[in-house]
């Protein structure tokens, strides 16, 4: 077991706090708490995770695992009993939090308010469940508090006493929030009962925290207040700058809110620093920002979860204490790190199935963290609810529909199934959405077809399912989803239209496209993840000055969006400006340090600019990242070898790439004479590295080479050269594609030419040696020919290891710049596109269809 770094541990979550409403208020010394806090600490970005729900994000943060793992999968969940909706409660979290795996380690700890934690589990310490604040009855009425809120039982009474009525706070309590209270009609404006209601509740569970920290003996405290969160919601629209629309009175008496919210945790955060000691390790975050600024979102969509639009993507993190270092910042910190880091704090290992990592980058020293399989195999005690209390919401509903169905239990009235079929929805679309998260397509397509089936004017569903097909390049499916979505009477058209641009620029319709990007840019100019799909797509046409504009516009309007650093770094790196792409790069990785490409597109501009040591550093952080990525470990041979002169580390690389890496062979393919040698020559040009013998010689009908490679011909028989192919180009005629073996990722260039030409073509090469008659056209053959080219197209849609792109030989011939494109945009390669146009030879296109 590593050595325990940290005598106790302190963390404190505040539900949505921002570093832009936060760095403001600390600048003008009105949160000193906090700026001390900083500045004796480390400070970062906290990245959130998708979907950004309260509840499944803080549950994520105490196991250190997504939903699809955890189980909490939004803010309610059926009760299988009642056959009703309930609040999500502890019961159905599936994992260990980590006041489980400290329980299990003696250790004791304490939380109050986590949500959700409703029952308290029996930790060792005390539990203090997020039903704890809600005032659910009148003040001259008896205020009982929920079965199971406080564990142990022993502590009920005095915490029960505890707890702050909205009714009992006055206006001095309002004032610093709402200066003209005294002037607002409370019966016309109920906001001043909303702001009595959120600093109760937030008064509520700083008194019981600061109670316990007072009492007993800890080890781990977690306190977390939701009140950022609800302020921002409820009165964000009033924070300055005022915005268009907002009535001036109601600016002017509302316009503080938000900032005295803050500067009253800056208050709560002083009380709790001076209960925790000086031996105490800090740790204050938030789950998600909140938009403050012109990101604001002019509406609210009218849907579950719609005020979710208002959360930003980077949260806030400060850690503070012994073995940490000062005044510092770290970045590529997420949600998902946070468990980690509490397990290495305290000495003991972390899960192996645990998504994120500890944050040694704070320590003041080296760390090498301990692991294990998982915590979910250690027996003993971890305090988790006993399991005659613990299951599965969802699974119990089923099995309760189940007895409905057979008859043994009466069917629920209409409005109960019609709200329970709305919460199994909603949950199951925040699944596809974790999974989409963590790039599981496939398994988030087969959620979202079923969604979009049964709720087909549910647009949320089926741009979700849009993402999923776009994602696996699956075209037709986009097509067909695109044109249905487009009878919704909510149609999101910025969306449709953009995918829409995606698709054409995969059918190889640059024209079109542009047409389309020009008009998105007229009518959306707003929205940053625009301007950023703009960019991509100008990318893939290899117009980088255009792709960086869109990049910057995106910035301007997003200034903490990771993509758009990322793809301004590309757009500038390919444009021969280095040191700003290095520059760009690392604002992507501030924001976001888990991007291995960004990391990559670091190590290539750090190369150009020749400073191979930090090239091959970056390089290095994006293999750690993303194992099997080529094109990194390929650059790493190549600077330890050329630059750096060290052999046993490029052969090290080498290594990798042979035995745990087996890359794509791209296939140009096709029948005789359809134009493949053309398409070869075209590659070889752009700069792609082709396997060929050259056993087979240029000739008057192939003047510029054939470009084969002998073994090609015994695939059947010998299949041992195949790894000699990747990441290069080979030549493989239409009979011997189904003998190419599933081990292997194929990118086949499948070359299509009119079959009366190529019938002729053929006629004319072999009437060289046979004295074949020019004009014979063999009927017989070009069925056959038909025949294999069908047994070949069910092949391929049959293989998923083969991606296909379909090429016409006469279009190539008329606009090869075009179809070059096409092709490098397929291959995702970065080849001298007017060298591959120059490449064609028009004059060769002799055997041409008599009109």
């Amino acid at each position: 077991m590593s050595k325990r770094l940290a005598k106790k541990v302190l963390l404190i979550g505040w539900d949505a706090a921002d570093w832009k409403v936060i760095n403001p208020l600390m600048d003008a010394g009105l949160m000193p708490t906090l700026q001390q806090l900083v500045n004796g600490g480390v400070i970062a970005n906290l990245a959130t995770l998708d979907p950004p729900l309260s509840p499944i994000l803080w549950t994520s943060i105490a196991t250190g695992k997504m939903a699809d793992d955890h189980g909490i999968l939004g803010f309610v969940e059926p009760d299988a009993d009642t056959m009703e909706i309930r609040p999500v409660s502890s019961r159905s979290r599936k994992v260990k939090a980590i006041w489980n795996i400290l329980t299990q380690n003696n250790l004791k700890a304490n939380v109050v308010g986590w949500w959700p934690s409703h029952p308290a589990e029996p930790i060792n310490g005390v539990c203090v469940s997020n039903f704890y604040q809600k005032a659910d009855a009148p003040f001259d009425k008896p205020w009982e508090m929920a079965k199971g809120t406080v564990h142990p039982a022993s502590l009920e009474a005095t915490l029960k006493d505890l707890r702050v009525h909205p009714a009992e706070l006055t206006m001095a309590h309002i004032l610093p929030f709402i200066p003209n209270a005294e002037k607002i009609d409370q019966e016309k404006d109920k906001r001043m009962s909303s702001v009595a209601k959120i600093l109760a509740h937030a008064a509520s569970i700083h008194s019981a925290a600061t109670n316990i920290m007072r009492t007993t003996e800890w080890d781990f405290m977690a306190v977390y207040y939701d009140s950022i969160d609800h302020f921002c919601h409820g009165f964000m629209k009033f924070h300055p700058p005022q915005q268009k629309g907002i009535p001036d009175e109601l600016y002017e008496n509302y316009k503080d809110v938000v900032n005295a919210g803050y500067r009253f945790h800056d208050m709560m955060l002083e009380r709790l620093l001076q209960l925790a000691g000086d031996d105490t390790t800090v740790i204050l975050m938030s789950d998600h920002g909140f938009h403050s600024d012109h990101l604001r979102p002019k509406r609210i969509p009218k849907e579950p979860a719609g005020p979710a639009y208002e959360h930003s993507p980077y949260g806030i993190f400060c850690i503070n204490g012994q073995h940490i270092q000062k005044d510092e910042r770290i970045y590529g910190a997420s949600l998902l790190d946070i468990t980690p880091t509490l397990l290495t704090l305290f000495g003991l290992p972390i899960g192996k199935d645990m998504m994120g990592k500890p944050l040694v980058q704070a320590f003041a020293e080296p760390v090498q963290p301990d692991y294990i399989d998982s915590w979910e195999n250690v027996p003993g005690e971890s305090g988790m609810l006993p399991s005659d209390m613990r299951e599965d919401p969802w699974a119990a509903k089923e099995a309760m529909n189940q007895l409905v169905e057979l008859g043994y239990i009466e069917k629920p009235g209409e409005d109960k199934e019609k709200n329970l079929k709305r919460v199994v929805d909603e949950s199951q679309y925040y699944l596809a959405r974790v999974l989409i998260f963590k790039k599981k397509f496939k398994a988030a397509s087969d959620i979202l077809e079923t969604l979009h089936i049964e709720n087909p004017a549910n647009l949320r569903y089926g741009l979700s399912l849009l993402t999923c097909y776009e994602s696996i390049n699956n075209i037709a499916l986009c097509r067909k989803l695109i044109e249905e979505l487009r009878t919704t009477e909510d149609v999101a058209i910025a969306r449709l239209d953009l995918v829409e641009c995606n698709l054409l620029l995969a059918e190889h319709k640059p024209k079109q496209a542009l047409a389309l990007l020009q008009k998105l840019e007229e009518r959306s100019s707003h929205l940053p993840w625009l301007h950023i799909q703009i960019g991509k797509s100008y990318q893939r046409l290899k117009r980088w000055t255009d792709a960086e504009q869109a990049f910057r516009k995106a910035i301007e309007l997003d200034m903490n969006n990771a993509n758009a650093y990322q793809g301004l770094s590309l757009s500038l790196l390919r444009q021969g400006f280095y040191e700003e792409a290095a520059e760009t790069a690392l604002d992507a990785i501030g924001l976001l340090y888990h991007f291995p490409l960004a990391h990559y597109q670091l190590g290539e501009a750090l190369y150009y600019l020749a400073e191979y040591e930090q090239a091959a550093k970056a390089w290095q952080v994006s293999v750690n990242m993303q194992p099997t990525f080529r094109r990194a470990h390929q650059w790493l041979i190549r600077v330890y070898r050329k630059n750096l002169n060290n052999e046993a580390l490029a052969l090290e690389h080498e290594k990798i790439i042979m035995e745990k890496i087996k890359g794509t062979i791209t296939v140009v393919s096709g029948l005789p004479r359809s134009g493949t040698s053309m398409l070869m020559q075209m590659l070889k040009a752009g700069g792609m590295d082709i396997l060929t013998d050259n056993q087979r010689k240029e000739d008057d009908n192939n003047p510029h080479g054939y470009l084969e490679y002998e073994k090609v011909k015994s695939l059947i028989t010998d299949k041992s050269w195949l790894g000699d192919a990747a990441d290069k180009a080979v030549k493989i005629v239409v009979p011997l594609l189904m003998q190419l073996p599933d081990a292997y990722q194929y990118k086949i260039i499948f070359m299509h030419r009119n079959m009366d030409e190529l019938l002729r073509s053929q006629q004319k090469m072999l009437g060289h040696h046979r004295a074949v008659r020019e004009n014979a056209y063999p009927v017989m053959l070009a069925e056959a020919f038909k025949k294999q080219l069908e047994k070949t197209d069910v092949w391929l849609k049959a293989h998923p290891n083969a991606d296909v792109l379909h090429i016409n030989y006469a279009d190539v011939i008329k606009d090869p710049l075009t179809q070059a494109q096409a092709v490098c945009a397929f291959l995702d390669e970065e080849l001298d596109l007017e060298k591959m146009a120059a490449a064609v030879d028009a004059t060769l296109y002799r055997t041409k269809t008599v009109a």
